[in-house]
């Protein structure tokens, strides 16, 4: 009996050790070397000057490397001069062709794009569609060029706070590829900006973000920590007087449009038939001779009425006050055409409008531009 206690002894005794030693051992290597986060995939390596090895668990590296390829300086030419520069990045592939996404502005009104990739080769694009309200263009290029394509995430399972960076060309050619991080600033964003006029005559519903953005950064992708792309960035919504405040378009809206613009064709935006001005535009409502009770301070004006239009099938009339469609405000001509351009032609609306004091509400149906 002494015997096999003394046994059993030895053996709890060797156990203990191993579990001591073992302990030990794993701990150095949790401590000294970057074992854990190579596990969970989220170290990188910086090697200072005197050699000295600095592990970085929050590294972005891993997720630029999974889109940096993907991405393309894009230039516009007119009459063999350089024009416009942005940035632009594959989304998708077929057998013959890639398919790049990029602002409008950066492609508008040039005659020829070019598309440089990070290889550094240059390649002639083909402009497939693009729409000014979208702010949106679709180039292609042959598939041979292309390394890498974009993987497509959503903006919508982001929350205020979690990481973002982009990818693109600020400032141009020289500084291509240049990486910029942050966090979500603000989801769901109106902004204003300026499309056919120089005054803010369309509001898009934007991503905001701190990381820095400057002219070249437009079309490029703005990615989540796990580099997928949760939108495309917008110089054309940052203003000169702003300073930490960047904006972009939130991927899911892209990519409702893109197969549209893919085949070439033009977004069938919806229309109500009448000309308008804000109710502040007090110049052009005296040109008209139209008198606005100075108690109504936001509207839309009705100027004209098309013949056999929506509007004028619904009693729509010179003068009146448009204040609401569907129940959203319509504070001025850039919310009206935002809130107009959330359906589609052929829908019929609830327009609410002011006509001598007293408030209204009709049917419209809307046509096709």
């Amino acid at each position: 009996m002494k015997k096999n206690n003394k046994s059993d002894f030895r053996l709890i005794f060797i156990i203990i050790f191993s579990f001591v030693i073992g302990g030990i051992v794993t701990l150095s290597l949790l401590k000294w070397t970057p074992l854990l986060s190579e596990v969970i995939g989220t170290s990188s390596t910086v090697i200072t000057k005197d050699g000295t090895q600095i592990y970085e668990k929050s590294s972005l590296a891993p997720a630029v490397e999974k889109i940096y390829d993907a991405v393309v300086v894009v230039e516009g030419f007119v009459k063999n001069s350089l024009s416009s520069t942005g940035t632009g990045f594959v989304y998708k592939v077929d057998d013959k062709y890639g398919y790049i996404l990029t602002n409008h502005h950066v492609i508008e009104s040039m005659e020829n794009i070019t598309v440089i990739m990070t290889s550094e080769k240059e390649v002639e694009a083909t402009v497939l569609g693009s729409d000014q309200y979208l702010d949106l263009a679709v180039l292609r290029i042959p598939k041979e060029n292309v390394t890498l394509v974009a993987t497509i995430g959503s903006s919508e399972n982001m929350n205020l706070g979690d990481t973002i960076f982009t990818v693109g060309s600020p400032m141009g050619y020289d500084y291509r590829g240049s990486v910029t991080s942050g966090v979500l600033s603000g989801k769901d964003r109106m902004v204003s900006v300026a499309v056919t006029s120089s005054n803010n005559d369309w509001v898009m519903r934007v991503l905001q973000i701190d990381a820095s953005i400057n002219p070249g950064n437009s079309g490029g992708p703005l990615l989540n920590a796990n580099g997928e792309v949760i939108g495309i960035c917008s110089m054309k919504l940052v203003d000169a007087d702003i300073e930490g405040m960047g904006f972009a378009i939130p991927i899911e809206y892209a990519m409702s449009h893109a197969q549209t613009l893919e085949e070439g064709k033009s977004i069938n935006w919806p229309v109500l038939g009448i000309s308008m001005v804000d109710i502040t535009n007090t110049s052009t409502l005296r040109y008209y001779g139209i008198n606005i009770n100075k108690d109504i301070e936001q509207g839309v004006v009705v100027l004209e009425v098309s013949s056999n239009s929506g509007a004028e099938s619904a009693g729509i009339k010179k003068g009146d006050v448009i204040t609401k469609i569907n129940g959203n405000e319509t504070k001025d001509s850039a919310y009206l055409r935002y809130e107009l351009y959330q359906h589609q032609a052929g829908d019929t609306i609830e327009i609410t409008y002011i006509r001598n004091n007293k408030e209204y509400a009709a049917n419209v149906k809307l046509g096709s531009n």
